[in-house]
C-alpha cells in the first residue's frame, strides 16, 4: 500500500461542464487543476452521459496525468412500492451510481448501459439503466454507491435503511469485489448521520470504503456562480430557501486535503487510489472505419473486392450515359474522359473508398428516384469525375477545370468528404431511407452542445438574482450582437463604459456581471446537428455511447462533430438547401400550366438570364442578391456562367480587391498580366487573377512539374504558412522552375505571388457548384417571374421583411399580388391564371398561412373544410369549419387582411362575425357527434346572420391590414392624400433613391411610419431608427438626438408625415436622414380648400352630418348621381374640417360613391 499512501488521493467522482447545468468544470481546467497538483490520475463521471470521454481521455493523456472514465448513471432497481392513495411517496431517485470502466470489455459495457438509459426512457423522462441491465452487464466495471445522491445513502436519510442494505446486497452479488461504499464530507451534518449507517453496513458486508469528493467547481470563488448555475437548470432564484443545494466544499481539492479530510479513515483515500490501478484502459482515437455498402455478412477482402468491382461497372455505365447526354466539352475526347475516370478508380480503390463513394451514390440516387431535389455538388467533391458518373455530383469537371485531387489527393491519405445539398422539406427522408437500408443501429445524427453566450446567461443570472427584468434588459442590449462571431461578455464591458459605470454606481450589477462572466462559455444543452450523420460498419453503441434528442426519434451520437470522427466514424453531411425546395416549388407550379421543365436542361448560355443579371435585377437569385453582388453584376457586365463562377469566388474579404481588375480586363479597359507565358492558359478564364485554389496548383505542375497531388501539398503548406514547411515548398518550387527554363528571380516572385494567394484562393468546386444554383434561380426569374416569386414567397413565408422585399419586386415586374381570399387562396403562394383583354394574365394568389397569426395547420384546416363545403358566404364557413382546429385569432386575422372581401365587402363587419362564426361552428360541431343532423345534413345549414359594425375608416383598415400582412396590399395610407401629394411636389421613394445614386443628396417625401425604435451611439446620445413606407416601397431613415426630441411625438407608428430628407450613397446602400417632419394632414391644409362627397341617394346624409362636425376652414359639397351622367351639386353652407383622415372616415360611410379633394 505505499504507493496508495505516496499518491494519497485520486478524484473518482468528478463532474465536468458535460454534467449539462451542473458541472463548471471544463475539461481543459481539470487537466491544469490535476497537472498543478502532480495529480497521476483522475476520473470523469458525468451525470448520465459520456459526452466528454474521448476528449477528456485524450487531453488528460497529453498532459501526463492517467485518464479514468467513468459515469454517474441513474439505476432503477425496481424495488420502490407503488404509490397508493394517489398519494406520491418519498423517492430516493434512481439514484445514481458511479460506474468506472477498468479496461476495455468495461467501456464498452458503459458505452451500452448509458446509450440503453437514453434510448429505452421515454423521450422527456430522466435517462436511467435498468439494475438487471446493469447486473448483466457488470463485467469490466467498478461501481461507488454514488454518494448522498445515489441510492444507498438516499435510502438512509429516508429512514429506509432495510431497503438500503438490500440494495447493497444487490449491488454486491452484481459487483463482487468491483463494489465500494462512497463517503463524502463537505461538512453537512445530513453527510454525517449518513456516514455512521455506511461505515456499519460496509463493513458488515465486507465491503470497502472509499473517498471521493464529487467536485462540480475549481475553488472556493467559484461557489456562487455555481449556485446560480443550479439555480438557471432548475429555474429556481437565490433567495428562494428551498432551492437545490451545495457546499462551497464541493469544490476541486487538492490531494493534501483530501487526506487531511480522511485522516482518521485513510482506507478510503488509499482504496481511491487502489482503483486507479485497478484502471488500465481509456478510450483512443481510431482511424475511420468504413461502413460497407454490402450490407451482407461478406468476409473483408471479398467485400472491398464487390464493392471496387460494382464502383467500377456504376462508374463505367454513369460515364456513359452522361456523355450520351451531354459531349465531351472543350477539345476533349470520349477517351480522354475514360482515362481520367479510370485514374480516378485506381486512386479510389487503393485509398479503399469504393464503398463510402457507393453509399453517398445510393441515397442520393434514391432520392433523386423520388423526386426530391439533390444539389449539383457542394465542396471540393465536384472535381471528381466518378462523383459526376455516378450522378452525386451535376457539373462536368472537365469542362470547368475541377481538380480530382483537391477532393483526393493520392499522396496524402485523408478521407473523402461529400457535402450534399438536399430540399430542407424532405432531407428526413433521405437520412431514414438510409436507416432503412443500413439498419437503426448503424446511423445516427450527431450531437451538439449550445452553450451559454454573453447576453443569454447575462438574462439567466439576473432572473436568478430577482433582478428587475428591466433593468437587465437594457444591460443585455448593451452587448453588441454577432452570430457570426459572439462578443464575449469581457468584451462587452472593455467596449462598452455604460457596463462598466453601471457596475461601478451599482453592487448588484457588478455580482451579476461577475456570476454572469464565470458562467459563460459552459455547456447549456444538447440537441442534435443540422446535418451530420454517421453510419458504421457494426451497431453504433460498439464504438461511441448514444444519446436520444427528445424532438427527434433517431439516436445521436453522444461524442460532437470534431470527436465523432476521431472515434472511428465516417460523417456524411445531409445539408437542407432552401433554395432547391425554390426551385422544386417553381417546377412544380410550372406544371400546373402543363410547363414542364427539367433542371438538368436549362441552357447554360440564354440571353434573357444574363441581361437580367447585367442590370443587377437580382432579388431573390441565390448567392447573388446582396447589394454589393448587384453592383459587381452590373460593373462585370455578366455574360457567361464563369463570371458567376469568378463571382461567387470572389465576394469575400480579400479576394473582392480583385473585383475591379476582372472587370476592368473583361471589359477592355486594362491588360491582362498573365505573370508568365507559360501559365497564360491556366488564368485566361479569370483574365489574370488568380481566384482559384486549382489555379495555384495547375500554375505549380506547370511551372515547377509538380504532380496535381504535391501540387495539393503545396497549397496546404501555403495556407498553413507553417516556416519550415514554405521553406522545403520554396526550395522544390524555384528548382523545378528552374529546370523549366525560369531565372531563380522569377521563380521566386512567383512563388511570393502564389503564396499570396493560396492564402484566400477559393475552392472551383464548390465555387461551380453553387454558381450552377445561382443561375438556375436567375433564370427561373427571367423566364418564368411570377411562379419564381410565388415560389420565393413560400419559402420565405415566416419572414415579413422578405415577403414585402418580393411583393415590390413583383410591383417592379408589374406583377399583381392578390389579396389572400378565403374562396381561392391556398396554404402558399399559388399562381392564378385570368383572361383579360390582352389575353392570359398571371397573378400571385396570396398564402392564407403567410397572414400574422394563421399557421400551417390552421390553413390546411380551412382549406380541407372548403373542399368539402363550398364557401360561399360567412355562415358557410360556420358551417364548415371545426373550432377546435380554426380559432378567434386565425380568422380575425383573415377577415382584417381582406381574406372575407368577396363575402362581406365591410372587413368591420366581417371582424365583428367571427365571435358569430365560432359560435356557430361550435353549435354545429357539437349536433354532429350528438348525430343531430337536422340543422346540418339533411336540414341545410341555418341561416347565419351578420352583425352590423361601424365601418372601418380607410386609414384603420389599412392599419389592420399592415398588422396582419406585415406590408399594405390593398392600398396605402398614402391613397387619401393622392390628389395633394403632386401639389406638395413630394417624390416617391423609388425615384428618389434613383436620384440619390445619380448625385443627388436631398428631397421631400410624404411616408407613413411603420416603426421606429431608439438606441443609443457611442458617445451615448440617442439616435432615432423609423421604419416609413410610401406606395414604391419600406426604407428606413434616421435623425439624431436633435431632430428627435424635436419630432418624436410625430414619429408615431401609423402617421402620415411630409418628411424632408438627405442621402447619400454607402456602397449600394441608401443612407437616408431625416432632416424635418411635418403632419402630412397639416401639410395638405395649406393647400386644400375643400371635399366634394358623391353618392346616389340620401341615406348616408345623417352618417356625413356626424364626420363633418368641429371646426374647419374647408368647403363641403354634395354630388348627387342622378344616372345618364347627370350630377346636382350642393355646396354645403359654412366652414368643415377637411383633412385626409375625415376624407377616408366619410369613405367608409355606407352608399358614398367617391371623396374628390378640391
Amino acid at each position: 500500500m505505499d504507493i496508495c499512501r505516496d499518491v494519497g488521493f485520486v478524484h473518482l467522482h468528478v463532474h465536468s461542464s458535460y454534467s449539462l447545468r451542473e458541472g463548471a468544470l471544463t475539461i481543459g481546467k481539470l487537466a491544469k487543476l490535476a497537472v498543478a497538483d502532480d495529480q497521476p490520475a483522475l476520473a470523469i463521471t458525468d451525470t448520465n452521459n459520456l459526452f466528454g470521454a474521448l476528449e477528456f481521455s485524450e487531453k488528460l493523456a497529453k498532459e501526463g496525468v492517467q485518464p479514468i472514465v467513468g459515469a454517474q448513471l441513474a439505476v432503477d432497481f425496481g424495488d420502490r412500492p407503488a404509490p397508493t392513495n394517489g398519494l406520491e411517496l418519498p423517492t430516493a431517485g434512481n439514484g445514481g451510481l458511479v460506474l468506472i470502466a477498468r479496461n476495455e470489455a468495461g467501456y464498452e459495457s458503459l458505452m451500452r448501459l448509458v446509450s440503453r438509459a437514453w434510448l429505452q426512457t421515454e423521450a422527456n423522462g430522466e435517462p436511467r439503466a435498468l439494475f438487471s441491465a446493469l447486473a448483466e452487464d457488470a463485467a469490466g466495471l467498478i461501481a461507488l454507491t454514488g454518494g448522498p445522491s445515489g441510492p444507498i445513502d438516499s435510502l438512509v436519510r429516508e429512514g429506509q435503511a432495510d431497503l438500503a442494505r438490500a440494495r447493497l446486497d444487490r449491488l454486491r452479488e452484481a459487483f463482487g469485489d468491483r463494489l465500494y461504499v462512497e463517503l463524502q464530507r463537505h461538512n453537512d451534518e445530513a453527510e454525517r448521520e449518513t456516514e455512521r449507517y455506511l461505515r456499519d453496513m460496509a463493513y458488515r458486508a465486507a465491503l470497502p470504503l472509499v473517498a471521493t469528493n464529487e467536485p462540480y467547481f475549481a475553488a472556493r470563488s467559484d461557489f456562487e456562480a455555481h449556485e446560480a448555475l443550479l439555480c438557471i437548470s432548475d429555474g429556481s432564484s437565490l433567495e428562494n430557501d428551498a432551492r437545490r443545494r451545495l457546499t462551497a466544499e464541493h469544490r476541486f481539492k487538492t490531494r493534501a486535503e483530501m487526506r487531511a479530510l480522511f485522516a482518521d479513515l485513510p482506507e478510503a483515500t488509499d482504496n481511491s487510489v487502489a482503483i486507479a490501478l485497478r484502471c488500465a484502459y481509456r478510450p483512443r482515437t481510431r482511424k475511420p472505419i468504413l461502413p460497407r455498402f454490402t450490407t451482407d455478412e461478406t468476409a473483408g477482402a471479398d467485400a472491398e473486392a464487390a464493392e471496387a468491382k460494382e464502383l467500377r461497372r456504376q462508374a463505367e455505365e454513369g460515364l456513359k450515359a452522361r456523355l450520351a447526354a451531354h459531349p465531351p466539352a472543350h477539345d476533349f475526347t470520349v477517351a480522354d474522359y475514360e482515362a481520367r475516370l479510370a485514374f480516378e478508380l485506381d486512386v479510389i480503390e487503393k485509398m479503399k473508398f469504393p464503398g463510402y463513394f457507393l453509399i453517398v451514390a445510393d441515397f442520393i440516387k434514391w432520392a433523386k428516384e423520388q423526386g426530391i431535389p439533390v444539389g449539383p455538388g457542394r465542396g471540393s467533391g465536384a472535381g471528381s469525375l466518378v462523383a459526376y458518373a455516378l450522378t452525386i455530383t451535376d457539373l462536368d469537371p472537365m469542362r470547368f477545370a475541377l481538380l480530382f485531387e483537391r477532393f483526393l489527393n493520392p499522396e496524402r491519405v485523408s478521407m473523402p468528404d461529400f457535402d450534399i445539398d438536399f430540399c430542407q422539406s424532405r432531407r428526413d427522408e433521405v437520412i431514414a431511407y438510409v436507416q432503412r437500408r443500413y439498419g437503426a443501429d448503424r446511423v445516427a445524427q450527431i450531437i451538439t452542445f449550445g452553450s451559454f453566450l454573453a447576453r443569454g446567461v447575462l438574462r439567466n443570472v439576473g432572473r436568478v438574482l430577482s433582478m428587475p427584468l428591466g433593468q437587465v434588459d437594457r444591460l443585455a442590449k448593451l452587448i453588441p450582437q454577432n452570430p457570426a462571431k459572439p462578443v464575449t461578455l469581457k468584451e462587452a464591458i472593455a467596449g462598452e463604459p455604460r457596463l462598466k459605470e453601471a457596475a461601478d454606481s451599482d453592487s448588484q450589477v457588478a455580482r451579476l456581471l461577475e456570476i454572469a462572466e464565470k458562467l459563460e462559455g459552459l455547456y447549456s444543452n444538447a440537441s442534435t446537428h443540422a446535418a451530420g450523420v454517421v453510419i458504421g460498419d457494426r451497431p453504433l453503441h460498439e464504438l461511441v455511447p448514444l444519446y436520444r434528442d427528445p424532438k427527434s426519434d433517431m439516436p445521436a451520437t453522444q461524442f460532437n462533430m470534431k470527436w465523432v470522427e476521431p472515434a472511428g466514424l465516417v460523417k456524411f453531411d445531409f445539408l437542407g438547401l432552401k433554395t432547391l425546395t425554390t426551385l422544386s416549388t417553381t417546377v412544380a407550379l410550372l406544371q400546373q400550366r402543363g410547363i414542364e421543365i427539367d433542371l438538368s436542361k436549362i441552357p447554360l448560355d440564354d440571353k434573357k438570364t444574363y441581361e437580367m443579371l447585367g442590370r443587377g435585377e437580382t432579388i431573390g437569385v441565390f448567392q447573388l442578391e446582396s447589394a454589393g453582388m448587384r453592383k459587381a453584376l452590373v460593373e462585370m457586365c455578366a455574360d457567361r456562367f464563369e463570371d458567376i463562377i469568378a463571382l461567387v469566388a470572389l465576394y469575400r474579404p480579400g479576394p473582392m480587391a480583385n473585383i475591379p481588375t476582372y472587370c476592368a480586363v473583361k471589359l477592355g479597359e486594362q491588360d491582362a498580366d498573365y505573370i508568365h507565358p507559360k501559365i497564360e492558359h491556366i488564368l485566361k478564364e479569370t483574365f489574370g487573377v488568380i481566384i482559384y485554389q486549382e489555379q495555384v496548383m495547375q500554375i505549380a505542375q506547370v511551372l515547377s512539374g509538380y504532380s496535381l497531388g504535391e501540387a495539393d501539398m503545396l497549397r496546404r503548406a501555403m495556407g498553413k504558412k507553417i516556416k519550415a514547411e514554405m521553406d522545403a515548398q520554396r526550395a522544390r518550387f524555384v528548382s523545378g522552375a528552374v529546370e523549366r527554363g525560369l531565372t531563380q528571380t522569377k521563380a521566386d516572385e512567383i512563388f511570393d505571388l502564389l503564396a499570396k494567394f493560396a492564402d484566400y484562393g477559393f475552392n472551383k468546386s464548390h465555387a461551380a457548384a453553387y454558381a450552377l444554383i445561382a443561375y438556375q434561380t436567375a433564370w427561373f426569374k427571367a423566364n418564368h417571374p411570377v411562379e419564381f416569386l410565388a415560389a420565393s414567397m413560400t419559402l420565405d413565408m415566416g419572414n415579413t421583411d422578405k415577403l414585402a422585399e418580393f411583393r415590390n419586386e413583383a410591383r417592379r415586374l408589374k406583377i399583381r399580388v392578390d389579396a389572400p381570399s378565403i374562396i381561392h387562396s391556398g396554404v402558399d403562394f399559388d399562381v392564378r391564371e385570368k383572361q383579360d383583354d390582352t389575353g392570359a394574365a398571371l397573378s400571385i394568389r396570396y398564402a392564407l398561412s403567410a397572414v400574422k397569426g394563421v399557421g400551417e395547420g390552421q390553413a390546411e384546416a380551412l382549406v380541407r373544410a372548403r373542399k368539402s363545403h363550398a364557401f360561399r358566404s360567412l355562415g358557410d364557413i360556420a358551417a364548415a369549419i371545426s373550432p377546435r382546429e380554426v380559432n378567434k385569432k386565425v380568422l380575425e386575422s383573415l377577415a382584417a387582411a381582406g381574406a372575407f372581401d368577396e363575402l362581406e365587402p365591410d372587413r368591420a363587419r366581417a371582424f365583428a362575425a367571427v365571435e358569430a362564426i365560432l359560435a356557430t361552428a361550435n353549435r354545429m360541431e357539437d349536433e354532429r357527434e350528438r348525430g343531430q343532423s337536422a340543422l346540418f345534413g339533411a336540414g341545410g345549414a341555418e341561416p347565419f346572420v351578420t352583425p352590423k359594425a361601424q365601418a372601418w375608416a380607410a386609414a384603420e383598415k389599412l392599419k389592420r391590414e399592415f398588422d396582419a400582412v406585415g406590408f399594405f396590399l390593398s392600398g396605402h395610407p398614402l391613397d387619401a392624400y393622392e390628389s395633394v401629394l403632386a401639389k406638395l411636389r413630394v417624390q416617391p421613394y423609388a425615384e428618389f433613391a434613383r436620384a440619390v445614386k445619380k448625385g443627388a443628396s436631398a428631397g421631400r417625401l410624404a411616408a407613413a411610419v411603420l416603426d421606429r425604435t431608439e438606441r443609443r451611439t457611442k458617445t451615448g446620445n440617442k439616435m432615432g431608427i423609423v421604419q416609413l413606407s410610401d406606395a414604391s416601397g419600406q426604407y428606413e431613415a434616421i435623425l439624431f438626438s436633435e431632430g428627435l426630441n424635436l419630432y418624436r411625438d410625430l414619429l408615431e407608428k401609423g402617421a402620415c408625415l411630409l418628411v424632408n430628407m438627405q442621402a447619400h450613397v454607402e456602397g449600394e446602400d441608401i443612407r437616408a436622414r431625416i432632416v424635418s417632419v411635418e403632419p402630412l394632414d397639416q401639410a395638405a391644409a395649406r393647400i386644400q380648400k375643400g371635399l366634394r362627397i358623391f353618392l346616389r341617394d340620401p341615406a348616408p346624409l345623417p352618417s356625413i352630418e356626424q364626420r363633418l362636425k368641429g371646426r374647419g376652414e374647408g368647403d363641403v359639397s354634395l354630388v348627387l348621381l342622378r344616372g345618364a351622367g347627370e350630377e346636382v351639386e350642393v355646396k354645403l353652407p359654412g366652414k368643415f374640417p377637411v383633412n385626409a383622415a375625415i376624407a377616408g372616415a366619410l369613405k367608409a360611410i355606407p352608399g358614398i360613391v367617391a371623396v374628390e379633394h378640391v
